[in-house]
């Protein structure tokens, strides 16, 4: 393919004011010789590329590139052509049309930030998801969602950080490695004074658990928070939360649990076994994957000023108006945020994943508490069939019961090998978690939800043993 020649009198064809002509006008409006001098306070020198771009030819209208991208997309398998028991931070669930449907609607899916002059009920809606969100949990306050799970929990610390004017935080080992990853991002600082130190927990490799032993040996009055989660990342329930929760409190530590919205239809919430602060993901709450996206991170915590003046994200909350018995939404204490205070902000949270949170509070208010037990319930069924299924195979291992959704299977060949045999019977395998975590071997963490029909059940026991063989 030729090469663009981006010259002085190159017209480009989507980017508007890119006449040569109107551009000279622009830049002497501005008194500046070129585009370039605008940016060289900003860009060192030696982080500019000194060539013309190697750039196709513009695409001459819009059928032409819908059937460049279709091209490109033909080479992709996505979950409508393979089964997939993939999972570990995105999950397959299923997405009722209703919640595509009110996503799209123009008021929410348009409206980027929104103020009470322009709110068209988007404030509402965010309400209704905090307040399904605080009603899933057992907590109290929740806020506007923010990016993922990850950046949640870096948050929930955070604030635990702040609360307790303490900087070392314990986190297991049996989290999952990118969290952690976004955990030691959000405590590092380029002031050493200010970061916040994370101390491993070691996971009980008869259970899958945290070593409750190693925890208690790693207590001190220096600790801000303890960060678990319930599943953990191996899908594992964590049984002795509420242990967890009291040793962090035997030292007036905070409890910081992230979850599975999922979960909480059939498991224990975080504010029934002590958490003091409670995040997570709910991307399973009627949100699809979209290529490992469409992530949601929560916070809740109960109803404290301690806690309510910690949060970095927007609330929003009922406000009186002037008339008797009426009420509209507002923002609860917006001054605390970096929106009001800038620089001098406690912490910091800019654009949002709020229209995810209004399609998870659709999916919500849709399933209701008998429906998310029913749901629960299906999950732990199918997901415990499958694994007594995969135990049967010789070469096959299941080390952990008591899991929700995910469990990790051992193997006696190399997980890529299998993976990539498995693709050959139209099946995405378990994510490879054998580097992770050398102590299982050859291990593989698979997911099995309410979309894992028996049929889609046994094909992988046929596939996996024949791969086996």
């Amino acid at each position: 393919m030729k090469l663009f020649k981006m010259g002085e009198d190159f017209v480009h064809p989507y980017i508007p004011n890119s006449v040569p002509s109107i551009k000279k006008k622009m830049l002497e409006e501005i008194g500046a010789s070129s585009a370039n001098e605008l940016y060289a306070e900003m860009i060192p020198e030696r982080l500019l590329m000194k060539r013309p771009m190697k750039l196709p030819n513009a695409l001459p209208g819009e059928l032409a590139l819908r059937r460049h991208v279709e091209r490109l997309f033909s080479g992709d398998k996505t979950t409508n052509d393979y089964i997939s028991f993939l999972g570990a931070g995105c999950w397959q669930h299923y997405v009722p049309k209703v919640c595509e449907i009110i996503q799209s609607r123009s008021e929410f899916l348009t409206a980027y930030a929104g103020g009470s002059h322009s709110d068209l009920g988007r404030f509402q809606a965010v309400f209704e998801f905090q307040s399904l969100i605080c009603e899933l949990l057992d907590m109290e306050v929740s806020g506007i969602p923010t990016y993922d799970w990850g950046a949640a929990a870096g948050n929930s610390v955070r604030m635990a950080s702040r609360i307790t004017e303490r900087k070392e935080i314990l986190v297991p080992r049996n989290v999952s490695p990118a969290r952690l990853q976004i955990l030691e991002n959000f405590c590092g600082s380029v002031n050493p004074g200010n970061a916040i130190r994370i101390t491993k927990v070691e996971m009980d490799q008869e259970t899958g658990r945290v070593d409750i032993e190693d925890l208690k040996s790693k207590m001190s009055n220096e600790i801000a928070c303890v960060y678990f989660e319930n599943p953990n990342y191996l899908g594992i329930i964590e049984a002795d939360a509420k242990e967890i929760s009291d040793i962090a409190h035997s030292v007036d530590a905070e409890s910081v649990v992230g979850v599975d919205a999922i979960s909480l239809g059939v498991l224990a919430s975080p504010a029934s076994f002590g958490a003091d602060i409670a995040c997570g993901e709910a991307q399973p709450l009627g949100i699809k994957m979209s290529a490992g996206g469409g992530s949601c991170g929560f916070i809740a915590t109960r109803d404290e000023l301690s806690y309510v003046a910690e949060f970095p994200m927007r609330l929003v909350s009922l406000a009186t108006t002037s008339v008797e018995g009426e009420y509209g939404f507002g923002q609860a204490l917006y001054e605390r945020t970096s929106y009001m205070a800038r620089e001098n902000a406690k912490d910091w949270v800019g654009t949002t994943t709020a229209l995810w949170g209004i399609t998870a509070a659709v999916y919500m208010s849709l399933l209701g508490p008998k429906g998310m037990e029913e749901l629960g319930e299906t999950i732990i069924q199918k997901s415990n069939y499958t694994a007594s299924l995969l135990e049967e195979i010789g070469g096959v291992d299941v080390p952990y019961g008591g899991f929700f959704k995910e469990f990790p299977v051992k193997f006696s060949k190399q997980v890529k090998d299998i993976n990539e045999s498995l693709l050959g019977h139209g099946i995405f395998g378990g994510k490879d978690i054998s580097e992770e975590y050398p102590d299982l071997g050859d291990a593989a963490l698979y997911c099995v939800t309410e979309m894992h029909s028996l049929d889609m059940i046994e094909k992988l026991d046929a596939s996996l043993r024949e791969v086996l063989a």
